[in-house]
Parts: C-alpha cells; structure tokens; sequence
C-alpha cells in the first residue's frame, strides 16, 4: 500500500481509506475536509505533520515503520493519541455494537442457540479490552510518561520492533469468533439488517483495534524499551 505525503489532498486519502475517519477525529479533524492537504489541515489544527502522518501510515500499513523518526516525536503525542482512541472504543464502539446487539438479540427467534454464546463471546471481548484500558490509565502510560521525565535530552538510543502480546491477540480472536459464528451457525428467524449491523461493527471494531496494536507496538513499545535502556531500568 503506498504511502500518505504532507502535500496529498486529506479528503482524498480518507475518501479511499474510510477507516481513518475515527483516526482523524482523534486528532481533532472531522468531515467536510475540501481540497486541502494534509499539511494545511494539520497547521491550522496546529499538529505536527510528520507525527500525524505517522500515525495514518502505521494504521495503514502492516510494514511501515518510521525509525528514524521515532526519535523527533514526543512520548507525550503518542499517549495523547493512544488515550483518545481507548475514549473512542469505550464511548462510541463499545455502545454501537452493543445496542445493534441487544436489538439484534431482542428480535430474533429465542430457539436459537447461538445467540447467547455470541452475547457471552462479546461479555469477555469487552471485559478483556476494558481491563486493558485501565491497565494503560493507571498503570502503562504514567509509567511511560514517567520515564521521559527521568531522560535526559542528549541520550540517543536505538529501536527495536516489538510483536503484539498474547492478551492482545486473544481480544482481536474473540471479535473474530463472534464474526465467524454470526456468519456460519446462526438459525432461525432473524432480522438481516440488523445482524449485518453487528457483523460490520465488529469487523470496523476488530480492523481499528488490529492497526492500533501496530501503533503501540511499532512506535510506543520500542520507544519505552530504549529509554529504560537508555536510564538502566
């Protein structure tokens, strides 16, 4: 997939990849982008550019990874993002799924016995991500903020990719078994737009949380792992 430059119209670039829409949002952009390019967007939303484009091509591209970029940007805009994208899961996809869910549930056939394993499949999904949010709050973030405190500016270090941990590939399986069920075991009567309304939020959700990973592991993770390097933690 090719790549997002400064000078490249944003509503182009959205208009084929759809799934920045809530990306951008997180950056305070929204819909009605006309003919500017990224670069004048991000300097009246006073953003850097080469942070922003970082994120879009990180969330985009499975190979990217900006290394020698890495050093120019500030723990501190890395967090911002992260913090607003677990805001966006717990107020905006977390509630879609689960009211197209409860409707879904609510006016299909009762003899169906798929539907309480999908309920109790998407239970622990939003347990496991909840648990992994706070777990950012309390406890990942203000570690990371802490170590950019205690490092002084002229340390230099190197970045090493880090792979997606076990927790989090099991939250991305659960999304995909709830999609896999509703695709091939339901029975009975059901209403089929409103199952499609769940199987596109979960697909949405599952695709949003899969290229957010990348960013915390492509970018967060190595920087973290080199300042503890760096301050001998």
């Amino acid at each position: 997939m090719s790549l997002v430059y400064s000078n490249m119209q944003l509503s182009e670039v959205v208009e084929e990849h759809t799934s920045l829409i809530p990306v951008i949002h997180r950056f305070g952009i929204h819909l009605g982008l006309g003919d500017e390019s990224v670069r004048s967007i991000c300097e009246k939303q006073n953003l850097d550019p080469d942070f922003f484009l970082a994120m879009i091509n990180t969330f985009l591209n499975e190979d990217y990874f900006p290394q020698k970029k890495l050093q120019g940007f500030h723990i501190t805009q890395i967090i911002d993002y992260l913090t607003k994208t677990n805001h966006y899961y717990q107020r905006h996809q977390l509630p879609n799924i689960e009211r197209h869910m409860r409707s879904f549930i609510e006016i299909s056939d009762p003899d169906n016995n798929s539907l309480e394993l999908i309920s109790k499949i998407f239970a622990s999904f939003k347990e496991k991500l909840i648990t992994r949010i706070k777990h950012d709050e309390k406890e990942w973030f203000p570690h990371c903020l802490s170590l950019s405190k205690n490092l002084s500016k002229d340390q230099n270090f190197a970045f090493k990719t880090n792979e997606t941990d076990e927790d989090d590939s099991s939250i991305e399986a659960l999304l995909t078994d709830m999609r896999h069920i509703m695709i091939k075991h339901l029975t009975g009567e059901y209403d089929k737009n409103l199952c499609y309304a769940v199987i596109f939020a979960i697909s949405t959700l599952n695709k949003d949380i899969r290229q957010h990973n990348r960013i915390r592991y492509r970018i967060l993770y190595p920087i973290v792992a080199a300042m503890e390097k760096a301050i001998g933690k």
